[in-house]
């Protein structure tokens, strides 16, 4: 018993591993997310859309509200709260990704993926006021509302989120 004990006290601490096998994932949007903004927004006029292929086109838009430009013209406070709001849950997904277990992947992919769109777009909220959005699908004169990179890893990331709950849903519960 003492010997089991002493050996405890004696492991190092590798939970900051397993998140460093994930973060590379988050560093990885964030990257992809600002480079492809800093290239749409040098390269492309505002509202002037780049047919890329039919159904497809980049066009630079600038986005002051949150998702389908939710508050987008409420005045200005909206940039503080959604910078507020965006740095909380940025931390909560963070602790929650250090409380993993390794055998979690699916979890683990979907968190750094949304921890990595979310501070994408809080890096622009921050430095410029809005998020630059620049991917446009359309059909006929329908368009999706405009997204980028940090917006297609969020979304990406909650629907793998999703299909880890219904695939494993007492394993999830445990974990919280």
């Amino acid at each position: 018993m003492l010997k089991a004990m002493a050996k405890q006290d004696t492991m190092p601490d590798t939970s900051h591993l397993k998140l460093k096998q994930w973060l590379w994932i988050t560093i990885l949007v964030i990257g992809l997310d600002q480079l492809t903004k800093i290239l749409a927004d040098q390269l492309l006029q505002h509202h002037q859309p780049l047919e890329l292929i039919p159904m497809f086109n980049f066009t630079l838009m600038y986005n002051k509200g949150a998702a389908f430009s939710f508050l987008a013209s409420a005045g200005g406070w909206q940039r503080w709260f959604f910078l507020v709001l965006t740095s909380v849950v940025s931390i909560f997904l963070f602790f929650w990704l250090n409380k993993l277990k390794p055998q979690q992947v699916l979890q683990y992919t979907a968190l750094a993926l949304i921890l990595g769109g979310a501070i994408g777009n809080l890096i622009d909220r921050a430095v410029y006021g809005y998020v630059i959005d620049f991917l446009d699908v359309y059909y006929q004169q329908h368009h999706w509302p405009a997204f980028n990179i940090a917006d297609s890893a969020i979304t990406v990331g909650a629907v793998l989120l999703i299909i880890d709950t219904l695939k494993n849903p007492h394993e999830n519960s445990k974990s919280q």
